[in-house]
């Protein structure tokens, strides 16, 4: 009796492609520490978590509520009479929540700013505080107006306004000249919007 052979040709699954963050993303991260160019050190560690998730092909592949680490690669603070301060961050890795931890090295592309002035510059990922000029104006003016009032009370006459906002201006000058300016912070809970110039796989 001849037994016949069956032979069963089995397909090859198909391979899906590696899940990746796809070149282009966007995604904001809340931080989880304070950080400010008041006391910041290159290397201090900093902490976030993502706020907005990541898709691709129709997929999630980063969650919210990702954990983030990077650290501070520059620190400067701000000047006395000039200079402004500076806060760099580098971006590392990304730890997903069944473990995983990817190697990331996303760009720093805005931050909250509210009205500190503070802003995201050119490429390096460093966010510089603005320009305290307006506010040295301010000092300067009011301390000038007070010494005048002053000065025109006690002696009566313009000539005693004219010395007393001299004085005034004087004193605001010098208030200016030993008072930092502002500092760069990122308070706890504060976002930071980062952009992924290359597609970063996820294994």
């Amino acid at each position: 009796m001849r037994v016949g052979i069956l032979v069963l040709s089995l397909s090859l699954p198909l391979l899906c492609p590696a899940t990746e963050i796809p070149q282009g993303s966007h995604v904001a991260l809340r931080l989880v520490n304070s950080i400010s160019t008041r006391t910041a050190r290159q290397g201090d560690y900093v902490y976030m978590t993502t706020a907005t998730p990541i898709a691709s092909n129709g997929q999630i592949v980063v969650p919210v509520g990702s954990y983030v680490q990077g650290q501070v690669s520059k620190s400067v603070r701000s000047g006395r009479v000039s200079g402004k301060a500076e806060l760099g961050i580098r971006i590392d890795t990304l730890t997903l929540p069944d473990g995983r931890v990817v190697r990331i090295a996303p760009r720093l592309n805005s931050t909250d700013s509210g009205e500190t002035g503070q802003q995201v510059e050119g490429q390096e990922s460093q966010i510089k505080q603005g320009s305290g000029h307006g506010d040295d104006a301010k000092t300067v003016a009011t301390l000038g107006g007070t010494g005048a009032a002053t000065g025109g009370m006690a002696d009566r006459s313009f000539r005693g306004a004219g010395i007393g906002g001299g004085a005034g201006a004087a004193v605001g000058i010098a208030v200016v000249l030993l008072t930092r300016g502002k500092e760069v912070e990122l308070r706890q809970g504060a976002t930071v919007d980062v952009a992924f110039e290359r597609a970063v796989p996820i294994e």
